[in-house]
């Protein structure tokens, strides 16, 4: 099936908007192989939304899409930066826009696929954000009045300055105080008036999908003992020989940190495997704060069960513009 417009059409009065599909859930639920058959039967690409799979060198620990999966649908967004590198929320929304546009122009259906649902929001709702690198000084000085006058003391400046941001903001989460702070001292404007929400050209279909935990957690400790036979270890040694530490923002993720703190003599090779499915399952409660089971936007599919046809289904008649 394949996809004509990509702007905005009108017809008999009514404006039609493109097609964006995404495919939404917790780590190892099937995301990948589930999006992967939709672009097959619907001619579509994939739309990474997974902040890990962005960097070069980490594939064995991010469950990277295998290059039989990548042979059989385009995928966008992934191996963009080096580990040494950082692609903000601002950057990678900018990013997701382009390769969605390009998808649509050449007329097939973009689907969007991760786990990471601040990049997932930030692209379907059309976050504001703010556009305001980090400044480094500025942020060791907040910090400093932190903890000198307390992080209330903080708070209390930001609502002086920014009261609908401060409303959000719970004071003790001094990171997130102190960048909005900051943006409102680099550009003079309330970090709240840059989130505005501007929805997208689209028109969206969110699909979730679900396991019941017991069985999804069964999967996530099968899925830490393949990578294990994969090479992790190896992969995180190489990237520390190649002069990556274990410090930055890449090498924090979930496998990396913990395969790390073995390679520093820290914990066993046993024990950092238990610490990787342990986190894992704690990242998956996370997720599903994101994408929750009651969300109206969200069709859900359990997957424990045959539920492909169900899910074909409703993707054709949305694309059909029934939906």
């Amino acid at each position: 099936m394949r996809i004509s417009q990509r702007e905005p059409i009108h017809l008999d009065g009514e404006v039609i908007h493109p097609p964006l599909i995404t495919i939404v859930g917790p780590t190892a639920v099937g995301k990948t192989a589930t999006a992967v058959r939709l672009c097959r039967d619907f001619d579509g690409e994939i739309i990474s939304a997974d902040s890990r799979q962005i960097y070069r060198g980490l594939d064995v620990g991010t469950a990277k899409p295998t290059p039989q999966e990548q042979a059989a649908a385009v995928h966008h967004l992934i191996d963009v930066v080096d580990p040494d590198q950082t692609l903000g929320l601002a950057e990678y929304q900018a990013m997701a826009y382009d390769a969605i546009n390009d998808v649509l122009a050449r007329g097939r259906v973009p689907f969007l696929v991760g786990g990471t649902g601040q990049w997932v929001r930030a692209v379907v709702e059309g976050w504001g954000i703010p556009r305001v690198p980090p400044d480094h000084e500025l942020r060791a000085e907040l910090e400093a009045e932190a903890e000198r006058a307390g992080p209330q003391a903080l708070h209390a400046r930001l609502a002086s300055v920014d009261p609908v941001a401060a409303a959000r903001i719970d004071y003790r989460n001094v990171r997130r105080v102190v960048r909005a702070l900051e943006v409102y001292l680099k550009t003079g404007v309330p970090i709240s008036q840059h989130q505005r929400a501007q929805s997208p050209p689209y028109r969206v279909l969110q699909i979730g999908l679900t396991m019941p935990r017991e069985m999804l957690y069964a999967r996530v400790d099968a899925r830490v003992d393949q990578m294990m036979e994969e090479g992790l270890l190896s992969e995180v040694q190489a990237l520390v020989d190649r002069g990556y530490g274990l410090d930055l923002p890449a090498m924090s993720g979930l496998g990396y940190r913990q395969i790390g703190r073995h390679l520093t003599g820290e914990v066993s090779l046993e024990e950092a495997v238990h610490l990787v499915k342990k986190e894992t399952r704690r990242f998956i409660r996370q997720q599903y704060n994101w994408f929750r089971l009651d969300d109206p936007a969200i069709h859900w599919f359990d997957v424990s069960g045959e539920c492909y046809d169900a899910l074909r289904d409703l993707v054709a008649t949305f694309l059909a513009g029934d939906e």
